[in-house]
């Protein structure tokens, strides 16, 4: 069978793309084909290197917010590695529309909130603020609106009496480990039915 190319996108220790790569074997429909950065020093990339996958990185502090020049080179390496499916993995870069268009429908993300609730940054501390009793982490397709996107998965994690936004992000982390593996194998196999956890 050939299997499903998979190009993952980080910008730091790539803790989700580890466990997507790790997810990646025996009679997984997909395997990994490149792991690209937007910083050469992103711990993520010496893993990647590690596990004998490709990797490249494209600094975006050269572009001084030139967002198209930016996605321009970012895009080089990535036509090259012909991925099938491209997973955001902790990448700090919101992306044009222009860039996700490209691949539509191929493109997932990982977001540390049950989304719709909470788009962008700081999910951890706005869930406890809210007095919210569950939190979590949402699968999404990636469309050119911030954090949207059809859900492909959830997973939900109760909010403790006393929780700071550091132990929630620590625990979610857990459960973002075991959903996005979960979200990719079921994608790859052509199957969009939402994975929920647990």
């Amino acid at each position: 069978m050939s299997h499903k190319r998979v190009a993952i996108l980080v910008s730091g220790g790539g803790s989700n793309m580890v466990s997507l790569v790790d997810s990646m074997t025996g009679d997984h429909p997909a395997r990994p084909c490149l792991v690209l950065s937007n910083d050469a020093l992103a711990g993520g990339l010496k893993k990647a290197a590690g596990r004998g996958i490709p990797t490249a990185a494209v600094d975006h502090r050269p572009f001084k917010g030139d967002r198209a020049a930016f996605e321009a080179e970012l895009l080089k390496p990535l036509q090259d590695a012909k991925p099938d499916i491209v997973c955001l993995a902790g990448f700090m870069r919101v992306l044009t529309g222009d860039f996700v268009s490209r691949f539509q429908g191929r493109m997932l993300n990982i977001h540390p909130s049950l989304l719709p609730k909470y788009k962008g940054l700081h999910t951890h501390a706005r869930a406890i603020e809210a007095g919210d009793a569950d939190h979590g982490c949402t699968v999404h397709e990636v469309t050119a609106a911030l954090d949207d996107g059809p859900i492909l998965g959830q997973a939900r994690v109760h909010i403790e009496a006393g929780d700071t936004p550091e132990d929630l992000a620590a625990r979610v982390l857990l459960w973002e480990h075991k959903l996005y593996p979960a979200v990719l194998r079921r994608f790859a196999e052509g199957n969009k039915t939402p994975v929920l956890l647990p």
